[in-house]
């Protein structure tokens, strides 16, 4: 267990008080278990126990949690009590949906129910999104503009940021395709019907270009001089959450707050983060901006028809912007925008800033929906250009890169971004300091230490922690290993101000690793090269696959590679193959785990989420480590400035992301105790290289071996078995 500085001896009261506390919690998880009809987990005891304990002294907790141990029990119990019997908030934080709505709707409500009489009084629960995820009842009433083209608020397509399907689903499960306009009608007929106003109860779901036409975001929303205020599903949830003892949200929501927008929560003493391994990437990606000329274009078109404004300036702005971005090649700008680029940029944020100005309502006037979706879309416009139009020197805290893509109409464009450098400034500066935190996750240890977590939402390292890896790889401050998303621009003892208290602990997993599973590393393969897959892989993947009778999750660092894979075993083998892609992701996971034989290849979706116990999912196949790509723009910055503070920035960045991966990648295979399986890493590197060994102490304690003869007797075993 890894602690900050020890605490003060405490008093006889005070351990007093911790040994009732303790006592009082320990009753209260065992109702809580007893509702659900489960049995007594040493490992939720004693999380439940560190949770209380962290709640009364304010101490920071980070706690391991793995498969099977009951997390959220584990601090929802401690929650519930601490806020009813204290009367402070608790927002509780998960990065999936899936486990938002499992906490929200069964865990949350049944815990509340079991402690009801034993708690002064019922504890209070309300859910929390971003304004967006509400219907907005006079944007359906005629209040906003229909806008078929969207705006700078549509919501972006970022790792884990939506997870709304882009299509419908028949109830045999068949996808139906709709049209826009079928899914703007079906929206608006359930506007009539719906009390919540929440996207997620839209059952089938719509595209987020249809749900736009029935929301707005919180910068559109004309707030309290809006005719339907007292219908406003937004606000009644807003208001819903700060009358709640346990705030439910999700990571965007802390994103935004961490941002510099702390008003999106509620006043609250306590936040408790599940799923805490995705924090810092979550917060990044909510910060991240995009300049490119449909964007710029949009804003205009809106100030021209809602402002009846002109807008030659920013029009010649924009047009001379993609003059100079368009020749550009793709990647990075290490030194800030190029000279000629930043000039542009400049030019569109004077022409935003301008319209800006005119399209300020006048003394006495309020705003309409229209000319106040004109004005929020050309002050977001103007905020990005500011920021990217910024001097590099004092800009050297933002990541600004280049980028290609299409735009829904399949027409190529050039974007430019801008993202931090580092936020775990942001996330202790704006969700931690003042309050009580718990981070948990299954994988939340690197290498078999919490400093890596630690560091990457801001939280200061023991003076006297140990490093991670061997001597030659710690980074200057001792600690080994610096996450992505830490603040890596200088050593850490720079970066440290008033060292936060905390401490970690690993409660471990009712699982018994070593026996119910193998870790086999094909050490006798080639290293991958840049090919999506070689002949030998293909071969060894065909045989583990045989052996185990299909029954395979096949987990690839690439849409290419898993391609390749399931092509070639569709032609070898003679089991089902599904491919990523083929189907919506929840409808392969469910015949994957309906079918024994069926094998299911995928990216990085795969990795993470996917929950399927007993015989169906025998072997989980790895194609090689899942390091980040050496051209993602946010990694190599901050790898870079590792390596400029004397550190080591492969270690430091592409090594913990890396073993995050693979942690969550092979926690796949078991996840009952009755589970039996075999996690093959077709990358000899594993077994080779000096990193090795840190990756390998980030994954379950499977057996491990090399040897394939015993890995192929093993699953042909567990295949006459089942």
């Amino acid at each position: 267990m890894l602690e900050s500085d020890p605490p003060s001896a405490p008093d006889v009261d005070d351990g007093a008080r911790a040994a009732q506390a303790a006592a009082e919690v320990d009753e209260l998880l065992d109702l809580a278990v007893g509702e659900l009809g489960g049995g007594r987990r040493d490992g939720q005891h004693a999380m439940a126990q560190a949770v209380a304990d962290a709640l009364r002294t304010g101490e920071h907790l980070l706690v391991q949690a793995g498969t099977g141990t009951g997390k959220s029990l584990g601090y929802l119990v401690p929650a519930v009590r601490h806020a009813v019997q204290t009367d402070e908030r608790v927002i509780v934080s998960t990065a999936t949906l899936a486990l938002q709505r499992q906490v929200l709707t069964r865990d949350l409500p049944m815990v509340t129910t079991a402690l009801a009489s034993r708690l002064p009084r019922s504890a209070r629960i309300a859910l929390l999104k971003g304004w967006h995820n509400y219907l907005c009842v006079h944007k359906v009433a005629g209040g906003y503009p229909a806008d078929e083209q969207g705006t700078l608020f549509d919501v972006p397509e970022r790792p884990g940021a939506a997870e709304h399907p882009p299509v419908a689903e028949d109830g045999d499960g068949d996808t139906a395709r709709e049209t826009l306009g079928e899914q703007v009608v079906r929206a608006r007929e359930w506007a009539e019907d719906t009390s919540t106003g929440d996207r997620d109860d839209l059952v089938p779901g719509v595209s987020d270009r249809a749900w736009r036409q029935v929301s707005v975001t919180a910068m559109e929303c004309l707030g309290g001089v809006c005719p339907m205020l007292a219908e406003c599903f937004p606000e009644a949830a807003r208001a819903r959450a700060r009358e709640a003892d346990v705030v439910v949200t999700n990571h965007a929501m802390l994103g935004i707050a961490a941002s510099g927008s702390p008003g999106v929560l509620p006043e609250h003493q306590v936040v408790i983060v599940d799923e805490a391994h995705e924090l810092a990437d979550r917060v990044t990606a909510q910060a991240t901006a995009e300049l490119s000329l449909p964007t710029i274009e949009q804003a205009a078109r809106l100030a021209r028809r809602h402002g009846g404004i002109p807008t030659t300036d920013l029009d010649t702005a924009a047009q001379h912007l993609a003059s100079v971005i368009v020749p550009l090649p793709e990647g990075r700008f290490p030194r800030g925008l190029p000279s000629d680029v930043q000039l542009a940029v400049a030019a569109v944020r004077d022409a935003a800033r301008t319209l800006l100005t005119a399209l300020k309502p006048e003394a006495g006037t309020r705003d309409d929906g229209g000319r106040k979706m004109a004005a929020s879309a050309m002050l977001v416009l103007f905020e990005v250009a500011e920021r990217m139009a910024a001097d590099p020197e004092q800009n050297a805290s933002t990541v600004l890169w280049c980028a290609r893509g299409e735009d829904r109409r399949g027409v190529p464009t050039t974007r430019l971004h801008a993202a931090p450098l580092a936020v775990a400034g942001l996330v202790r500066t704006h969700l931690l300091t003042g309050r009580t935190a718990v981070l948990t996750s299954a994988t939340l240890t690197l290498g078999g230490s919490f400093d890596p977590a630690a560091r990457s939402v801001g939280l200061a390292l023991r003076p006297d922690a140990a490093p991670v890896g061997p001597a030659e790889l710690a980074t200057p401050d001792g600690s080994g290993v610096t996450p992505p998303g830490a603040d890596v621009a200088r050593p850490a003892a720079a970066a440290v101000v008033e060292p936060a208290r905390w401490r970690g602990l690993d409660v471990g997993s009712p699982f018994d690793y070593p026996r119910q599973g193998i870790c086999y590393v094909a050490r006798r393969l080639p290293p991958p090269g840049r090919e999506p897959a070689t002949d030998a892989q293909l071969d060894e993947i065909a045989t583990l696959v045989e052996a185990a009778g299909g029954r395979t999750l096949g987990l690839f660092t690439s849409r290419r590679a898993a391609t390749v894979a399931a092509e070639a075993m569709r032609e070898r083998l003679d089991v089902p193959v599904l491919l990523q892609g083929d189907d919506q992701l929840p409808t392969l996971v469910a015949r994957f785990a309906a079918d024994e034989p069926t094998c299911l290849f995928g990216t990085l979706s795969l990795w993470q989420g996917v929950d399927v116990p007993g015989p169906a999912c025998r072997l989980v196949i790895v194609d090689r480590i899942p390091f980040p790509r050496p051209d993602d723009p946010v990694r190599s910055a901050r790898s870079d400035a590792v390596a400029a503070a004397g550190g080591n920035g492969f270690m430091s960045v592409a090594a913990t992301h890396a073993a995050l991966l693979l942690a969550q990648g092979a926690g796949r295979l078991v996840r009952t105790g009755e589970d039996r399986g075999v996690v093959a890493v077709l990358d000899p590197r594993l077994a080779t290289a000096r990193y090795g060994e840190f990756l390998q102490r980030s994954m379950p304690p499977f057996w491990r071996t090399t040897d394939r003869d015993v890995v192929l007797a093993a699953l042909r075993r567990l295949r006459g078995s089942d």
